[in-house]
C-alpha cells in the first residue's frame, strides 16, 4: 500500500517548487494498522510540506524498485546517528543535488540483512537502543518534519 501526499502549492511557481521539492519515502516492514503509533506518524506527516509517501511491506517480500536518481537510508542500529539538524543538511544537499526521492527503509523485527546495508547509501541510526518498527516510523516521520521546519527556518526546532 502506498499513500501519497503532495501538498497543493500556489499556481504561480507551483511548478518550479515541485521540481525542487525532495521525495521523502518511507519503506517500512509489517503493517501498522489502527494504532497509536499510526496516528502519530499520520500527525507528523501531515506537517510535512514536502511530497511524502508510505510504503508497507511484507515480513519477508520483494522492496519495490528503486526509483532512478534517488538515495536510500536503512535505518540500522550500527548506523550514522546524526542530530536533526545534520539531517536537515543531508536532505537539503540531497535535494540541491537533484535527488528526486529519499527512501528511507525500516527493516523487520529482525533489522536489515547484510546485502540491504551493503545497498543502502546511508545507514542511519536512532541509537544504541533496539526500538519497536512501529515506533522508528514514527520517531522518522518526527524527525523528518523537524529536518524540513529547520530548512524553513521554522521555530519548531530548538538547540542547545
Amino acid at each position: 500500500m502506498g499513500l501519497w501526499r503532495r501538498r497543493s502549492a500556489p499556481a504561480r511557481g507551483r511548478r518550479a517548487r515541485l521540481l525542487r521539492e525532495l521525495l521523502l519515502h518511507i519503506v517500512a516492514r509489517g503493517k501498522i494498522g489502527r494504532s497509536p503509533e499510526a496516528e502519530l506518524v499520520e500527525r507528523y506527516l501531515k506537517r510535512i510540506a514536502w511530497p511524502t509517501k508510505v510504503t508497507e511491506l511484507t515480513e519477508r517480500g520483494p522492496s519495490p524498485p528503486v526509483a532512478p536518481n534517488s538515495v536510500s537510508i536503512a535505518l540500522d542500529e550500527r548506523g550514522e546517528p546524526l542530530s536533526s539538524t545534520d539531517l536537515a543538511r543531508k536532505l537539503e544537499s540531497w535535494r540541491d543535488a537533484g535527488k528526486r526521492e529519499a527512501r528511507f527503509l525500516i527493516g523487520a523485527a529482525d533489522g536489515h540483512d547484510d546485502a540491504e546495508r551493503a545497498k543502502a547509501d546511508l545507514l542511519l541510526s536512532f541509537g544504541a537502543a533496539t526500538w519497536p518498527h512501529l515506533l522508528v516510523r514514527a520517531m522518522l516521520a518526527e524527525q523528518l518534519f523537524r529536518a524540513t521546519s529547520i530548512l524553513a527556518n521554522h521555530p519548531y526546532h530548538r538547540e542547545g
